[in-house]
């Protein structure tokens, strides 16, 4: 674990400090955290009684909060940002030494650079190539073809199918697999015919991929992850979709085939987007909204009822159901009304 003064810390991120500058912080705490060598950050002004009771040794917070801080702190417009840098100094990634593992298996026509890391059990396909610093953990599986640039870590059992494309620092955590079929089928009668999946999937620099996330790979052309992507664990990307860069997905989401997802977009929890759809930039879908038209205005939108009591909700199902009656019985008034103003006419 590292070890440095919130002095450093002020300089290195271009932060306002106001307290000791000789303060050691030496790991990352809640508010309420364990003592005066750690640091916290509030980032919600909803949340600023939680400072009284602050026992970190020093808070990231915004200047406006300034005065509400009992202790030492560090000033930011973007607390959180802020903080997530300073948690990824203070407990850096374990070193990973270069080197094959001896129940590896790579084949014939892979190309795997020097300073990589393959672990236990990986599996590395004919034409695949491995780039410079790549970390395999155990399990992971790169088809032929398939291209890794460098930096790019498979946390453990991923799998890579054939001619995908990964792009530089990127991550993928256990069970992801990318590159998979499509889900295409053409009817005939009663059956399905599976229709081959030509494309493959190529993602960006700086891409995080979670658990058992599937990016499916095109039909004819194509999936593309632009760079700087974050998807949470449990989503599910079609065949030829596209997401724009520095998009964030949340777990459970479903993208549909061919869905187009803009630049910056916010995809909350269990949203689901229909096929052949485009969402422009910056557009932020809540939590299980489903979307079944394009979007093409930037903008927060919301779909789905909240939970309610289930008295209550059976009462406004009901009402719903009485919606196209009342529709009708409100046309039938208005033709009414409206012939009727045509013979006081």
């Amino acid at each position: 674990m590292a070890d440095i003064t919130l002095g450093e810390l002020a300089v290195r991120y271009g932060l306002t400090l106001r307290g000791d500058p000789a303060r050691r912080i030496r790991h990352v705490s809640t508010l309420a955290g364990s003592g005066p060598d750690s640091i916290a950050f509030l980032a919600n002004p909803r949340l600023t009684q939680a400072l009284q009771g602050c026992r970190a040794g020093a808070v990231i917070l915004h200047p406006d909060l300034e005065a509400s801080s009992p202790v030492d702190c560090l000033l930011s417009r973007n607390p959180h940002a802020v903080f997530a840098r300073i948690a990824a100094e203070l407990y850096p990634a374990m070193p990973v030494a270069p080197g094959v593992h001896p129940s590896a298996v790579i084949e014939p026509g892979a190309v795997v650079d020097a300073t990589a890391h393959i672990g236990a059990q990986c599996f590395i396909g004919a034409g695949a190539k491995i780039g410079a610093r790549v970390q395999l953990g155990p399990g992971c599986i790169v088809a032929a073809g398939a291209e890794l640039a460098e930096d790019v870590r498979l946390v453990a059992r991923v799998t890579v199918l054939e001619r995908v494309q990964i792009g530089a620092r990127s991550i993928l955590h256990p069970g992801a697999v990318i590159g998979a079929e499509g889900f295409g089928y053409a009817p005939e009668g009663e059956r399905w015919i599976a229709v081959p999946q030509v494309g493959t999937v190529r993602i960006g620099a700086d891409v995080e991929i979670g658990a058992n996330t599937t990016v499916d790979r095109g039909a004819i052309e194509d999936t593309v992850i632009c760079e700087g992507v974050k998807i949470d664990n449990l989503v599910q990307i079609g065949h030829n979709c596209t997401i724009g860069a520095h998009t964030a997905i949340a777990g459970c989401a479903g993208l549909a085939g061919s869905s187009h997802l803009g630049a910056r977009c916010r995809v909350g929890g269990g949203v689901g987007i229909a096929g052949h759809l485009r969402i422009c930039d910056d557009v932020t879908l809540t939590g299980f909204t489903l979307v079944v038209g394009d979007i093409r205005e930037p903008g927060v939108y919301s779909g789905g009822i909240p939970a309610e009591p289930a008295a209550d909700w059976r009462r406004i199902v009901g009402r719903l159901k009485r919606i196209d009656g009342l529709a009708r019985r409100v046309g039938e008034l208005e033709r009414q009304a409206a012939e009727g103003g045509g013979e006081r006419t």
